[in-house]
């Protein structure tokens, strides 16, 4: 239980330090610092600090994955399973933007392509899991036909645009993605919007 313990010590410092300081900026040695580890302690579990973003990474996708799991195997119709994604989605990026936002500035870097493309890989299970739930919408009528993984592109895209650019919602406003009313309320809206959007241009025309 003490080694299960420190384990997740040293991944929620590091994420808390990789969110704050960047992954260039984070070094190994504060990671252990933070978490009341040693840096032999992360080198058994996670040999790296790539290990350590790798699997705070796995994790995240992973955790994902099993909330998407249980909402396509719901008897909900088609329409509300893909609602319910786009609210846990949302929130899930939006809860901890800071991390999300270092994450994609590192994983754009050239330096980094063997990293990228890990997580690509990791994440190409839950992307065919949400086309599956549209694709079945439009076999049965629900949906109308469009273009899959462009309005997959399309929620994604708008999620991470207001987790990465959120001085473009809130600008001229007094609501601050860093304090909690603030992103609360950004994260309301964000969901309302993509939930109205999807809905209207999905929804067969009679």
């Amino acid at each position: 239980m003490e080694k299960a313990d420190k384990r997740g010590a040293i991944l929620e410092a590091a994420e808390k330090l990789f969110s704050e300081l960047g992954y260039e900026g984070a070094s190994t040695r504060q990671i252990a610092k933070e978490a009341g580890a040693n840096m032999a302690m992360i080198n058994y579990y996670f040999g790296s600090k790539e290990g350590v973003f790798m699997e705070i990474m796995s994790q995240r996708i992973q955790d994902f994955k099993e909330q998407l799991n249980i909402i396509s195997k719901t008897d909900l119709p088609v329409m509300e399973k893909l609602l319910q994604v786009i609210e846990r989605y949302a929130s899930r990026i939006l809860c901890n933007h800071t991390f999300h936002k270092m994450m994609q500035r590192e994983l754009s870097l050239p330096q980094r392509p063997e990293m990228f493309s890990n997580i690509k890989n990791a994440m190409k299970d839950n992307m065919l899991v949400i086309e599956s739930i549209i694709d079945n919408g439009i076999s049965d009528g629900s949906f109308r036909k469009i273009d899959v993984r462009m309005l997959i592109a399309t929620i994604m895209g708008t999620i991470n645009a207001v987790a990465t650019s959120s001085y473009k919602i809130t600008l001229g406003t007094d609501l601050d993605i860093n304090t909690t009313k603030g992103r609360k309320i950004i994260t309301a809206r964000l969901i309302t919007h993509l939930k109205e959007l999807v809905i209207i241009y999905l929804t067969p025309q009679k």
